[in-house]
Parts: C-alpha cells; structure tokens; sequence
C-alpha cells in the first residue's frame, strides 16, 4: 500500500508484514510540459532533471552519489544513470539504497533533484519521487510535486536513522541550482 506524502511528513520505513526495510530505491519521474502552437515541435527541449543522493553523518555531508559519482564510496547507496530527457513512463532515474550496508556514522541521506539544463519546474510535468520496496519492487511512498514554480531544484525527501530502522520524510522544499552542490546551503536547513 502507497503512502501519498504530503510536503513535512515523516512515514517509518518497516515492512507491511513487520521487520525492518533492507533495500530501498527513490525513483524520480517527470515529463516536459508540450509545447503548444504551430512551431512546438522546432522550439521544444528536453528537460535533464537529475536526482542525487547526499549522505550526511552528523550533519556533514560525507559522500555524495550522482551522475557522475553513481557509486558511495562504500558501495552502500548507487545511482542506476543518467536520464536526459524524462518520460519514460516510470523511473526516469533511481537510487538504491542498501540499509543495511549505509555506514553507521551516516545518520541521513537527503535527495534531492535538480534541473541541470536549468529550466524551471513550470516547464516539467508529472514530476514525482517514490521509495520503493527493492526486494519486492512494492512502492511504499510518493512524494509529488505540485504546482511548478520558478525554481529549478527541489529538496525532495530524506531518510534519517532511527534507532534500529529508518524513517523517511517529505521535504518538497523548492530550491535554486543546477547542480546538488549549489544545493548545500538549501540542504543545511533540513538536517
């Protein structure tokens, strides 16, 4: 059963039947608003949103995986690549993260998605992150974005450790940058 997340809530990530998660990825979707009008298909471009993943121990960023780092150092949390375009239909990009491999001293991960040709959120449509069960793809929660905006970034969601398990909350925080570094200050805030 889908939790739709609404922007500040906070859902324990447990299995339905009882237990703690093991392996989980953030999925990342969207579509380019159509262009409308005699010229749209000449004047139409892509839209290149990228999710990262920023790994924060104590908060402090300790690793970072993206496009160009689709690995943690430790192997625990890796980007599946690079989706230039968007609308596929499902997952544009996905993160997977294994729980149980997250070194102890990282406390969160924050992820985030960032327009990088730096078009705004009015052009991009059905944009969405979900969290997914990866040991039996059932997804556990959505995480929407409404509305648009001028913006061209979004703090989407974070997973933080609580006690033995994990907790994951909705940000939805509209942010300014084309990259997750120019995301750092943005970040500092949800920590």
């Amino acid at each position: 059963m889908t939790v739709n997340m609404s922007k500040g809530q906070q859902i324990s990530l447990t299995k339905s039947g009882g237990g703690e998660l093991t392996v989980v990825r953030m999925g990342l979707g969207w579509k380019s608003v159509p262009r409308k009008g005699f010229l749209a298909r000449m004047t139409a471009k892509e839209i290149d949103l990228d999710a990262s993943a920023v790994l924060f121990a104590d908060k402090q960023p300790a690793d970072v995986v993206f496009f160009q780092h689709l690995t943690s150092d430790d192997g625990s949390v890796r980007h599946t690549g690079d989706n230039r375009v968007g609308g596929a239909g499902g997952d544009d990009e996905s993160i997977v993260v294994d729980l149980q491999r997250v070194p102890v001293h990282v406390d969160q991960i924050v992820f985030t998605v960032n327009s990088f040709t730096g078009q705004t959120f009015e052009e991009v449509e059905n944009a969405f992150c979900r969290l997914v069960d990866e040991t039996n793809g059932q997804e556990l929660a959505r995480y929407t974005l409404t509305g648009g905006g001028r913006h061209t970034a979004q703090i989407m969601a974070k997973v933080v450790r609580a006690g033995s398990g994990w907790q994951m909350a909705a940000i939805g925080e509209p942010a300014q940058g084309r990259t997750f570094q120019d995301l750092m200050p943005s970040i500092a805030s949800h920590l």
